[in-house]
């Protein structure tokens, strides 16, 4: 015979949900500026690997 167990994960479904607010104008302009050096990153690096 199988016992159900009562376990953390029994109301993991009943969390509330997160609320997910829009990005505004300087957030996309600090996640731009970050990708942008990102790929500067790795345009040197690549440039110091291969010449």
């Amino acid at each position: 015979m199988i016992f159900k167990l009562q376990t953390p994960y029994t109301y993991a479904r009943h969390k509330e949900e997160k609320v997910v607010r829009p990005l505004t104008h300087k957030d996309r302009v600090n996640a731009d500026r970050l990708v942008m050096l990102v790929l500067l990153a790795i345009a040197i690096t690549t440039a110091v690997i291969f010449a």
